[in-house]
């Protein structure tokens, strides 16, 4: 690759990866939206607002599952893998998500009451 074909390629937009709706496809690589370059993206955009993130995400799955159903009403989308594609992957990590969950919140088995299970 010449000098000049890396500047070029530096100097050039990128095209952003949205949803090619009612298909719901990326218009740039055409996996199902969003695809893991525009989940990337949000990740950026929502880095200090979770909560918006995760708003943002609930309205275009509302979105995104009315137009699925409209184009296959007799099968429709499965709402479990909505959810996953939509925001499964929005969820936080680590210790966080499990304190969210109530897994590690200082209620483990040292604190319980005696006779409890």
């Amino acid at each position: 690759m010449s000098p000049t074909a890396l500047d070029d390629r530096a100097t050039t937009a990128r095209r952003p990866h949205l949803p090619l709706r009612p298909l719901w496809l990326c218009r740039v690589c055409a996996a199902p939206w969003p695809c893991p370059v525009a989940r990337l993206t949000l990740r950026q955009e929502y880095a200090h607002d979770r909560i918006a993130l995760s708003v943002y995400l609930c309205t275009v799955l509302h979105d995104a599952a009315a137009d699925l159903y409209r184009l296959n009403p007799h099968d429709g989308p499965d709402p479990a893998a909505l959810f996953t594609r939509f925001l499964g992957w929005a969820a936080p990590r680590g210790d966080r998500a499990e304190q969210v969950r109530g897994g590690s919140s200082g209620a483990g088995p040292a604190s319980r009451p005696t006779g409890s299970r």
